[in-house]
């Protein structure tokens, strides 16, 4: 699937960018639409965080803070974009559309900066992706995943266990994200679909996708 056949199944409207009053077109479609056309990370261990790690999209190199419940500002930055008149950031889930799409300056030497809001309506049970856009709106660049969290920082994830033989348990959640699992891990097996909820760790030994420790491991009715 090209970019253009990614804008040809967009829709757009406005969304005000905060403290400015400026509005920027925004667009409305899967993000798994442009994860279908496959991802370009510089690391082996960031690559484990996406979908498709192949050559096509850039990676955004920074995103501040990696979690947080609806309402949190990150920062998007990224310094190797390719040199645009404009540039334009947008924030949802994979298989949804987007639920909002800003303007980024560039600055001096290339890179863009904006700070943005995670939107209200993103469920804390699935990861948020930001993606950058040029001023027609082709796809060029993907953060790593943003983790939506309630305002105890817990999220919830569904999925399955996918390895159970190191100190981390690792998970792929429905939409193809990698994490490593610590915390109330028993009776954890390989092949087992679960759902679970968890806090979001900043810092951990775990290198094979983004880490959190497991609170509980909810049934399947999740009573």
């Amino acid at each position: 699937m090209t970019p253009s056949d990614v804008r040809a199944g967009a829709t757009r409207r406005t969304e005000r960018l905060p403290g400015t009053g400026r509005q920027a077109p925004s667009l409305a479609f899967p993000v798994a639409t442009i994860l279908a056309a496959a991802l370009c990370v510089p690391s082996p261990t960031a690559a484990q965080e996406w979908i498709e790690p192949v050559d096509s999209l850039r990676q955004i190199q920074s995103i501040m803070p990696r979690s947080g419940p609806p309402g949190t500002l990150v920062e998007v930055y990224s310094d190797n974009m390719p040199l645009e008149a404009r540039f334009h950031v947008g924030v949802g889930a994979t298989r949804s559309g987007f639920e909002s799409l800003f303007e980024a300056s560039q600055l001096g030497l290339g890179e863009i900066s904006v700070r943005l809001p995670i939107p209200e309506t993103v469920s804390r049970e699935r990861a948020a992706v930001f993606v950058a856009f040029n001023a027609v709106f082709s796809p060029i660049a993907m953060s790593r995943p943003f983790h939506v969290t309630d305002e105890q920082g817990r999220l919830r994830r569904t999925g399955e266990v996918e390895g159970v033989d190191g100190p981390c348990v690792v998970f792929r959640d429905e939409d193809g994200f990698l994490y490593e699992l610590v915390g109330a891990l028993e009776g954890l097996t390989r092949g087992r679909a679960i759902t679970f909820e968890a806090l979001y760790v900043d810092e951990s030994a775990c290198v094979d996708g983004s880490t959190v420790r497991v609170v509980e491991v909810v049934p399947p009715d999740g009573r």
